[in-house]
């Protein structure tokens, strides 16, 4: 018997979601540097779902390794230290490649959804990471 409707939606959902989620933590930075627990709280509130420890800290230790991320410890009064991340200029480049290419693949999914707003003339894409 196959799975529930239900179930086979919430499995694609999830894969959907860890698979832009590079993308969700590299805006969230575009403007501020923030520290992990931060971000967890700014992506949860803003994406309406739920982001965990075990999933944002080895991401944010790639994307640093890679170096779309900068990083610096911030002693807190009375606090433990904490691990300030923000945007290098490659994490900008990489972000604005992103955008792109998010905006491609949203186009051509609403066209083939039928929406009336995607022609099939290229979206324009303005502005940039910066």
């Amino acid at each position: 018997m196959p799975p529930r409707l239900e179930a086979t939606t919430e499995k694609w959902e999830v894969q959907v979601r860890k698979g832009v989620l590079e993308l969700i933590i590299l805006l969230s930075l575009r403007k501020h540097e923030r520290y992990g627990y931060e971000l967890i709280t700014v992506v949860t509130g803003a994406m309406e779902f739920e982001l965990t420890e075990g999933t944002i800290y080895p991401l944010l230790s790639r994307l640093h390794k890679d170096g779309l991320l900068t990083a610096r410890w911030v002693e807190v009064p009375g606090g433990v230290p904490r691990k300030y991340y923000r945007l290098s200029e490659r994490g900008r480049d990489a972000l604005a490649a992103m955008k792109t290419s998010w905006i491609r693949l949203t186009y051509a999914v609403q066209r083939l959804m039928g929406d009336p707003r995607a022609t099939r003339q290229e979206p324009t894409i303005r502005g940039s990471a910066k």
